[in-house]
């Protein structure tokens, strides 16, 4: 743990660090101010489906964190873990230091491991940040309270009644979800980086692994194969929120991830052992 927490300091003192928590913090700040300038008259009014919990966040500004969380997970947050998944290896083989590295008393992997426990770190600092950040802004202009139930669907649908510590715990669910739900992009980021030297095409492939789950996922001819899919169960969390209780699909989901995470480091730390390092 000590390694990790010492590779995780030396990452964090990079400038794409710091800019990619400086867009944890912008975003939901430019979120709320838009959502309190301009807030919407009926659910379902925002695309990318946060509709519904951006007309809820003016009930509670403890549901502004499942808005910016929804709509963050399906892009953002994405390309945040395939961008620290696909930094690990690659990075230091493109600035000539992994022979270096290698040369020091430590096993092949070992230092593997340590790299994708950094980049796990900073994918869930990331997540944390965003939420965090969204939870302080919708506080402030929305306060701290539950919600008495709000209709939604033009009146059809009545979201149940949840007080502040019971939407405050759902938040904590939902958070470790999506978290875990970037596990295969951080995973197979790292896979593809132990196999190449230049990092951005590592993240490249991890965002596209993920750009296709979600395109293939949208076409139902394909039937019940899209449950493999590491994006199919990415939004299960909103039945914290929108029926009060975790629904099975959580458990599902958190099952595919376990999956790919598994195999995808399994054959990355395979190929790294094996690999004739160059640089």
């Amino acid at each position: 743990m000590s390694l990790v927490g010492t590779e995780v300091v030396k990452q964090g003192r990079r400038l794409r660090t710091w800019v990619v928590f400086g867009l944890m913090v912008a975003i939901p700040v430019i979120i709320t101010f838009a959502l309190w300038a301009n807030p919407p008259s009926q659910p379902g009014g925002e695309g990318g489906g946060g509709g519904d919990f951006f007309f809820l966040s003016r009930s509670s500004g403890l549901l502004l964190p499942a808005a910016v969380l929804l709509v963050a997970s399906r892009f953002l947050l994405i390309g945040v873990a395939a961008l620290f998944g696909g930094d690990t290896i690659a990075a230091e083989a493109s600035w000539g230091n992994l022979r270096s590295l290698l040369v020091r008393p430590v096993q092949r992997g070992r230092l593997v491991l340590v790299k994708l426990g950094a980049a796990t770190v900073l994918t869930a600092l990331s997540t944390l940040i965003l939420v965090l950040t969204a939870l302080i802004a919708g506080v402030i202009v929305w306060g701290w309270h539950g919600i008495a139930g709000v209709s939604l669907g033009f009146g059809f649908f009545r979201v149940p009644s949840q007080s502040a510590g019971l939407l405050l715990w759902h938040l904590v669910i939902a958070t470790a979800y999506v978290t875990w739900s970037l596990a295969a992009a951080v995973a197979f980021g790292f896979m593809v980086s132990t196999m190449s030297d230049a990092p951005i095409g590592a993240a490249a492939a991890a965002f596209g692994l993920y750009v296709v789950s979600a395109i293939l996922d949208a076409v139902s001819a394909i039937g019940s194969i899209r449950n493999g899919f590491p994006t199919h169960y990415s939004d299960a969390w909103q039945d914290l929120f929108i029926h009060n209780h975790a629904s099975f699909e959580m458990v599902l989901g958190s099952l595919v991830q376990l999956g790919y995470v598994v195999a995808f480091c399994a054959i990355g730390v395979w190929w790294f052992r094996r690999k004739d390092v160059m640089s």
